[in-house]
């Protein structure tokens, strides 16, 4: 099984001397290198092909899988996993536009290890596509493209750029085009690189900029139509947001591995610190909030295969919660660490000031937390729950989040830019239902208690009115309620669909699924008072012989999220 060879290589890498060895990553860092040599091995070992879809000649047939590769990458360093998994990133708006010619010909180049940038952003312009000045005009024999996209993660290094271009002077949501340009084609002088920006985290990452100076493209260099550039856009994002959550996941495993070392040596007037039961409440909040985010990442990544229909709402979820979900988690782990959370210096944890800071960008990538749940917000009321039936006719959902689950291909042509339906919360009933036929550990109140706590989000969504200009700061904080109740609804099915696994590992008597419901309800206002002896129980877990890598599915190598 390649993934497991995968994780094995990793780790071997990860050795003194090895090009993931903490030093040296560490030293590119301080030096606000690129991480070139881990980058290369990569490279060699065939990552690249996890990022085409097996239709253009790769090895990306599930979602599940490219992910999980880059959950380790992340694991081990945030800024290896940014700078190479860019170019899926980059390419996302070829996958998707139907275009199979100009997708036959970058899935070549993406497999021989040629990096692609995505340069949607410009300077000034923050996350207003509309706003973007970037120019693409016909000319004789294909398009002249003039201006500056920035900042942009490869811009430098990445042979090639799908560059989103105004094509109609009066913009609007009709008025922009995307084009994928070959730099090392361009003339000579047409296309300059922008310096690298310095940076918080990720120093070592190449986030700089190109700009382009009456650059001639050839005609085949528009993908997708004209005027369809910002269409494309927002389904490649349907499915770079989730590809972020890997990027914040491998940082949850890191930094759990530095909480377990920690919590394993430190003594407190000559007794172990994790005697003290605030520290195992903590630290088991940290491993809740990382395997809640673990049942959203992996229900989206499902999503995409069984109800693309749905995933502009699922990933604008995903990309807005996982990100704060782990956050929040490296807030935990730095108040165990203490200053060993900020020395760098300390061997062993130095690398945790590190983590944290590289982490804190995955929420910015591909729209920030407020730019997708805003998204989400302005949804709602298409979303109301018992306004129509769920969107798929197909498979109920215990069926795809069943670990061993053949899932269906992916179709691009099936993303919209709208969903109707969210499948995955229209299920919670349903599993409810099958979690009371099974109440282990007490999990059926938690649940019965999060189904009521929807059906107010529901009676609040149902009583919204449209509103001109921004989104209310009210109608803000109703979408993140619906996000809360989504991770949920997401882990209650994934419990229901896996039954083998109930008397394995963290799933004894429901336990990371009663830690994740405690989380749940807590973000909803309504604490269980069980919370604590929960929490209490995850703490022992990660300091057990079975905490040495916590996640759903077992070790890392084996690991089907």
């Amino acid at each position: 099984m390649r993934r497991a060879e995968f994780v094995r290589e990793v780790d071997r890498w990860s050795k003194p001397d090895g090009p993931f060895d903490a030093a040296l990553l560490t030293a590119y860092d301080d030096a606000e290198s690129f991480p070139g040599a881990a980058c290369a091995v990569l490279d060699r070992w065939g990552l690249p092909a996890y990022y085409v879809p097996a239709q253009y000649g790769g090895r990306l047939a599930r979602f599940d899988e490219m992910h999980a590769l880059l959950r380790k990458v992340a694991s081990e360093d945030v800024t290896v996993a940014v700078a190479h998994g860019k170019t899926f990133l980059g390419a996302a708006s070829v996958w998707v536009s139907g275009d199979d010619g100009a997708a036959a010909q970058l899935a070549r180049h993406v497999m021989a290890g040629e990096a692609v940038a995505w340069g949607l952003t410009e300077p000034d312009r923050g996350s207003d596509l509309l706003a973007g000045e970037l120019t693409a005009t016909r000319d004789a024999s294909g398009w002249c493209l003039s201006g500056r996209k920035w900042p942009v993660n490869n811009a430098t290094r990445g042979r090639f750029v799908c560059v989103l271009a105004r094509t109609d002077p009066g913009g609007g949501a009709r008025g922009f085009s995307v084009f994928l340009v070959d730099k090392q084609a361009a003339s000579s002088g047409s296309v300059r690189h922008l310096p690298k920006m310095p940076t918080h985290g990720i120093r070592g990452a190449d986030i700089s900029g190109v700009e382009f100076r009456d650059t001639h493209v050839p005609a085949d260099a528009l993908i997708g139509t004209v005027g369809g550039g910002l269409e494309l856009v927002l389904k490649a994002l349907q499915l770079t947001r989730m590809a972020c959550a890997a990027l914040s996941l491998g940082a949850g495993d890191h930094a759990l591995r530095l909480a377990r070392r920690f919590l394993s040596e430190r003594r407190l007037h000559g007794r172990p610190f994790s005697d003290l039961p605030h520290a195992r409440g903590v630290a088991g909040r940290a491993v809740a909030r990382l395997l809640l985010a673990e049942a959203v990442s992996y229900a989206a990544a499902r999503a995409a295969h069984e109800v693309p229909e749905e995933l502009s709402v699922v990933s604008a979820i995903t990309k807005a919660l996982v990100p704060t979900l782990i956050q929040g988690q490296l807030r935990l782990v730095g108040e165990l660490l203490g200053a060993r959370g900020f020395l760098t210096g300390v061997e062993g944890y130095g690398g945790f000031a590190k983590i944290e800071r590289d982490h804190q960008v995955v929420s910015i990538f591909d729209g920030s937390t407020w730019v997708n749940r805003s998204a989400l917000a302005s949804s709602l009321p298409i979303l109301r729950p018992g306004r129509r039936p769920a969107t798929a006719a197909g498979r109920p959902v215990h069926e795809w989040l069943r670990q061993d689950a053949d899932l269906t291909p992916v179709d691009p042509l099936r993303l919209g830019v709208m969903a109707r339906g969210n499948t995955v919360l229209n299920s919670l009933d349903d599993s409810v239902a099958r979690l009371a036929a099974d109440p282990r550990g007490g999990a059926d109140h938690l649940a019965t208690r999060l189904l009521d706590a929807f059906g107010e989000v529901g009676g609040d969504i149902a009583r919204l009115r449209p509103v001109a200009g921004p989104v209310p700061t009210a109608t803000m904080r109703l979408a993140e309620r619906y996000e809360w109740c989504f991770a949920g609804a997401a882990a209650l099915a994934l419990w229901g669909a896996n039954p083998k696994h109930h008397d394995r590992h963290v799933w004894r008597e429901a336990l990371w699924l009663r830690g994740c419901l405690a989380l749940v309800l807590e973000g909803l206002g309504a604490p269980a008072p069980e919370a604590t002896g929960v929490f209490d129980e995850l703490g022992r877990l990660l300091l057990s012989d079975e905490g040495t890598h916590v996640s759903l599915f077992g070790t890392s190598s084996e690991v089907s999220a």
